[in-house]
């Protein structure tokens, strides 16, 4: 498994959102109505792929994948339990398991952290679009 490319190309979609947002800040209403539209369907598409990949590992990696969009904190704790495990752990095929184990959870984190970076773009947009209509309405009161 690639995760220096699964990175990156997160790291790639963060820098994108940064700019969207920073270029939304400073259009028009119509202009972000399109962009939100577009953002909407990145976060479909994002959920879509991750879906897919989670179909196509075992069962557990796709319960794990569940359990992590319900409760992502309690991730948290489970892997300083799992690196104790292994530390003590003297089995190479057990050790392999546990790693394989692991891999599917990293890409299922990256799966998640997708999806979160594109339902944050999604809600910054939904934010700078009520502001702008807000200072819309001011103005046209005060006129």
């Amino acid at each position: 498994m690639d995760f220096s490319r699964r990175v990156d190309e997160l790291q790639q979609r963060v820098a994108a959102t940064k700019a969207t947002v920073q270029a939304a800040a400073s259009e028009s209403r119509e202009q972000l109505r399109q962009r939100i539209g577009q953002a909407q369907q990145d976060a479909k598409d994002a959920q879509q792929r991750a879906e897919q990949r989670a179909d196509q590992t075992t069962d557990r990696a796709r319960s794990k994948f569940a359990q992590m969009k319900a409760d992502a904190a309690a991730k948290m704790d489970d892997v300083q339990a799992k690196v104790d495990r292994r530390t003590r752990q003297l089995d190479a095929k057990a050790a392999a398991t546990d790693a394989d184990w692991a891999e599917a959870n990293a890409a299922d984190t990256l799966d998640y952290a997708e999806w979160a970076v594109d339902n944050a773009q999604l809600s910054m947009l939904d934010a700078i679009d009520a502001r702008a209509y807000a200072d819309q309405l001011a103005k046209r009161a005060t006129t």
